[in-house]
């Protein structure tokens, strides 16, 4: 076999396993939230979006390493890693604005951040639960 071929397998196998990472999480997600809503435990909608959002990162990175072991290993013309280059911008935007819809901060902010944003909302839930 081939080197070529090898990392052109490589990285269609990795390809799958971001797209299996996704469908997983989506999957994961929404039987997260209907178990959630079912029992009454809250946050459901903050949750599902955090652990969906999560779950299209992961799947983002795989795919992106994928498309860097097959462009620049396989195909490695100015063309083809100027196509890279657009698909990695791209989803690096995607990947940066989903870390701020999950986390609620930029990747290079620190997490003390965060991690006080998330303690307030989960104050805030037990507090609307609680109320009621």
């Amino acid at each position: 076999m081939e080197f070529g071929s090898v990392i052109a397998m490589v990285g269609e196998v990795i390809d799958i396993l971001g797209v299996i990472a996704i469908v997983v999480g989506v999957l994961y997600a929404i039987v997260d939230a209907a178990l959630r809503g079912l029992r009454r435990r809250s946050p459901v909608y903050t949750r599902f979006r955090r652990v969906l959002g999560r779950a299209i990162l992961l799947g983002l990175e795989l795919l992106v390493a994928a498309d860097i072991i097959k462009t620049v290993a396989v195909t490695p013309t100015f063309d083809s890693v100027v196509v890279l280059a657009i698909i990695v911008l791209i989803r690096t935007f995607l990947s940066w604005s989903l870390e701020l819809e999950v986390s609620g901060r930029w990747p290079w902010q620190k997490r003390g951040a965060a991690a006080d944003a998330d303690a307030a909302d989960a104050d805030a839930a037990v507090g609307r639960s609680t109320a009621r």
